[in-house]
């Protein structure tokens, strides 16, 4: 039988491997997608306690709602400035962004 405790190994694995992807990793895309990866895994566990928590499981769902929604605007916004860049630059690499800086 799956447990409260599997989703939570679960959801941590998947945050470890989101967090190191998104600090190894070079291309500004591949880090907009580890950071969803971390946001899923962080919604994946609260679903989780929620579901724990028979007393009131509307409270904790409705909160990873607002998140998911939250978290679908990030992406939509990173992804616009990332295509805005690279075509206005012809860079992909998150490194040589530093001529952004005031």
């Amino acid at each position: 039988m799956i447990t409260g405790a599997h989703y939570v190994v679960l959801a941590s694995t998947l945050f470890c491997i989101g967090l190191f992807g998104a600090m190894t990793a070079r291309s500004a895309l591949r880090i907009v997608v580890c950071i969803e990866l971390m946001i899923n895994a962080a919604i994946l566990s609260i679903i989780a306690f929620a579901a724990t928590n028979a007393a009131q499981p509307v409270s904790g769902l409705s909160f990873v709602l607002l998140i998911a929604v939250v978290s679908a605007a990030e992406v939509g916004l990173a992804l616009a400035l990332i295509v805005s860049l690279s075509r206005s630059s012809n860079i992909t690499a998150v490194d040589s962004y530093s001529y952004l800086k005031g």
